[in-house]
């Protein structure tokens, strides 16, 4: 949790997707919050109490939970798939991303919010893939935000009944208390890691919906038990779906493909269903 691991410097950044002098938009986070802006060595924190620490959390937490709602009420309204993707640094969710914007081939709308500490890379690969990105670089945060992921939202001028992909920093820990708003937590996990992140990270592996087992490909290669890492994370969510996938075999994509079908469609068929009620 934030106010125990350190992470966040006050300042995020949303660019936009050009580069032109003054595109970057700066936004104080947390501003009611001093808490959350220490770095690892705030003195201040440490001396503070556990019940003190606590009571951070539990507000720095129903804040969020305040955004969190109001993107939820307008990916609602919207018809507004959205998906926050996290995994740990490596797993291979760029590239899920870019494979995936190319898979669907403009069957539907979508944009991508790219969550990272420093630099534009991956939204720029996201946009030569053909979609709409825009980044948020979290300084020493260590996790995207409702409230930054809201005002990305209001920058990309989404379309009613699309997708919305939002890559979190690669991280396991903090993103799984964060709420943004989102449909699902999609939790990667590659069989380049241990079979064990599951019981290591529990949090993460018990907020999440679906976990795409990635990089199968390697599978022959490595002395990974797929079936092992399954059971761990099923141990800490029973009602997990799980997809084995690759990004480079194309093992797996179409049950990923159809999942997120299936998703926006409820999104879209929900929309009409909430305006019609709201007519009675």
């Amino acid at each position: 949790m934030c106010s125990v691991c350190g992470c966040g410097t006050g300042l995020a950044h949303v660019r936009r997707p050009s580069r032109k002098a003054g595109d970057a938009v700066r936004f104080k986070l947390h501003q009611q919050d001093r808490a959350h802006a220490h770095t690892h060595d705030a003195p201040e924190m440490a001396d503070m109490t556990p019940a003190r620490l606590v009571k951070i959390e539990r507000d720095i937490l129903a804040r969020n939970n305040d955004y969190a709602e109001a993107n939820r009420r307008q990916l609602a309204g919207q018809g507004i798939f959205a998906l926050n993707l996290v995994s740990s640094p490596g797993s291979g969710k760029t590239t899920l991303l870019v494979k995936t914007i190319a898979a669907l081939n403009g069957a539907l709308p979508l944009a991508v919010i790219e969550g990272d500490q420093q630099t534009e890379n991956d939204a720029a690969r996201i946009r030569a893939a053909g979609a709409p990105a825009l980044q948020i670089n979290t300084g020493k945060g260590c996790h995207l935000d409702a409230q930054m992921v809201g005002i990305a939202m209001q920058r990309l001028n989404l379309q009613d009944d699309s997708l919305l992909l939002v890559e979190n920093v690669g991280n396991l820990v903090c993103p799984a208390s964060f709420d943004l708003g989102e449909a699902h937590k999609v939790v990667i996990l590659s069989v380049t890691e241990g079979e064990d992140k599951p019981l290591k990270y529990p949090d993460m592996f018990r907020a999440a919906d679906l976990m795409l087992l990635n990089k199968c490909d390697l599978l022959p290669y490595l002395e990974f038990d797929a079936e092992l890492a399954i059971s761990y994370a099923r141990r800490i969510n029973p009602e997990l779906q799980v997809i084995r996938i690759s990004a480079t075999s194309g093992e797996g994509m179409s049950a990923w493909l159809d999942w997120i079908g299936a998703g926006c469609r409820h999104a879209a068929r929900q929309r009409v269903a909430d305006a019609a009620a709201a007519l009675e």
